[in-house]
């Protein structure tokens, strides 16, 4: 049942059909493109600022009650942009976008991990984790081939409603998830007490710094990344409606990457994982740099290596945390994937002002040759 309910949950967590849209729904309110670039950085930050208190509460009372809160709170934020469809509307539905991010950040990897850490199971995470991953990526792409024709038959009240039903049903599965912990390891010691046992490992103990900083980097720079392929794309001289097959193809990499995370995290121990991140940097910036449509292929295969990588890095994590504050620490280095995503952003726009989208995005890649040398 555990298993289940975790890829269910993954599915419907991205299962939200008012996210191809929800764009188009600010702007044909008037809400301007700064004004849109603010609601960004209003979610961002919210996100930021909840993420490790999020994870200690988590560690404090039940990982399973923050997994059914957050969903909960991000249906009832699309809830209100449909209904009330204005700037401080959609300001408040990011806070509470943000809210339920910072909320199941942590808490899901952590209870997972005990889990099956408790069935005997340990061994088995990267394979879940991993297929979970390749759900969640399945569920944003049914949403986006599904969001057209319910949009045409009912408009923003209709994604709007399917998108709260997801929610709903993504806040009941959490109600499945089997939760085996002692009121102890639950909370004995108290929220600040776990708070600070949490920020004290994820500090002082060396191994568990390192895996905290390489989940940090090896996730934030493909996925922020990711975010430039269109761009990419148009730069190679396609027709702008064969742009969403380039970025399918990519997304195709992605799953494939999560797949293979469970027959993959015994191979790629050591020096292996750091082979694995040079030579997807490798192909990524050569795909890149290629100016051509088939260098796309390049480009699938090397975020399918980042994906595998970000899902072994979280094994690592995962696997040197002790103690009640599991939920803390990867708060932490959801908090640091963060930061490192917004660096990420303002390197790559600073860069781009001068450099053609193809270099600026290989050298944003090859930073991965760096990480490689000292992920071991």
């Amino acid at each position: 049942m555990l298993v289940v309910s975790l890829y269910v949950y993954a599915f419907l967590s991205e299962f939200i059909l008012i996210y191809p849209v929800y764009a188009l729904l600010f702007t044909d309110t008037g809400v301007s493109v700064a004004e849109v670039s603010s609601l960004f950085v209003i979610w961002a930050v919210t996100g930021m600022v909840l993420e490790i208190p999020s994870g200690a509460w988590a560690d404090t009372v039940s990982r399973r009650l923050l997994l059914f809160l957050g969903p909960l709170l991000s249906g009832l934020g699309f809830a209100l942009w449909v209904m009330f469809p204005s700037y401080w509307v959609f300001a408040a539905g990011f806070v509470l976008w943000g809210a339920e991010g910072a909320l199941v950040s942590g808490a899901y990897e952590a209870l997972a991990y005990e889990e099956m850490e408790r069935r005997g199971q340990a061994g088995r995470y990267a394979r879940v984790m991993g297929r979970a991953t390749a759900l969640g990526l399945a569920g944003s792409a049914a949403a986006i081939g599904l969001a057209a024709p319910v949009f045409a038959a009912g408009g923003y009240p209709a994604v709007g409603v399917a998108s709260v039903l997801a929610c709903v049903l993504c806040a009941a599965t959490a109600l499945t998830l089997p939760e085996h912990r002692t009121p102890a390891a639950a909370g004995g010691q108290g929220y600040l007490a776990t708070l600070r046992e949490g920020l004290a490992l994820a500090r002082a103990d060396r191994k568990v710094l390192r895996a905290v900083l390489l989940v940090a980097f090896v996730t934030a720079v493909w996925g922020a990344l990711e975010e430039y392929v269109p761009f990419l794309g148009e730069e190679t001289g396609v027709a702008k409606a064969a742009i969403p097959l380039l970025i399918l193809l990519v997304w195709v990499g992605a799953t494939a990457g999560g797949l293979l995370a469970g027959p993959a995290e015994r191979r790629l121990r050591g020096r292996w994982y750091g082979v694995l991140l040079a030579l997807a940097a490798l192909a990524m910036a050569a795909g890149a740099l290629s100016g051509h449509p088939a260098g796309f292929v390049a480009i699938a295969v090397a975020v399918g290596a980042f994906q595998l990588a970000q899902v072994l890095a979280d094994v690592r994590l995962q696997e040197r945390i002790s103690g009640p504050a599991r939920a803390t620490v990867t708060s932490v280095a959801g908090l640091g994937t963060n930061v490192v995503t917004l660096g990420v952003y303002a390197v790559y726009g600073t860069a781009s002002s001068s450099l053609s989208h193809g270099t600026t995005f290989a050298l944003v890649a090859l930073t991965y040759l760096i990480i490689a040398l000292i992920a071991h």
